[in-house]
């Protein structure tokens, strides 16, 4: 076995133990980040809302949020109903879906207000809603 000095090994070990220390900071300033952005979304409550296209109306949705995900009810004015919903924001990124209606909604949030566009198997559209509390 052969043993190499110290400043030798230091030449070595020094890159190896920087760019471990570049790759923990560079990920847990991203989790940060994220925990973050997404912490800044409350969309917990009541949210009123219209849509047009395929389907035109109104809707309730009334949700709860842990973290990034979504969970909560949609009241619909057409077809008439009121349907479970789960989904996740990212940011200010939103996606949910009305299980039972079969729809899949995509969209954005901006403080209290969002909008997007719809999917349903009879086709789709756009909607958007305010909180209401």
């Amino acid at each position: 076995m052969r043993v190499y000095p110290l400043h030798r090994r230091i030449r070595f070990v020094l890159p190896v133990l920087s760019a471990a220390a570049i790759l923990v900071l560079c990920c847990s300033s991203t989790t940060a980040v994220a925990a973050v952005s997404s912490s800044r979304t409350h969309l917990a409550g009541t949210w009123s809302g219209k849509y047009s296209g395929a389907f035109a109306g109104r809707f309730t949705l009334h949700w709860t949020q842990s973290g990034s995900k979504l969970s909560g009810s949609i009241t619909l004015s057409n077809p008439s109903g009121k349907y479970g919903i789960g989904g996740s924001v990212r940011g200010s990124a939103i996606t949910f879906g009305a299980v039972g209606a079969g729809a899949t909604y995509t969209g954005s949030v901006s403080g209290n207000s969002m909008s997007g566009r719809y999917k349903s198997p009879q086709g789709g559209g756009t909607w958007s809603a305010h909180k209401t509390s």
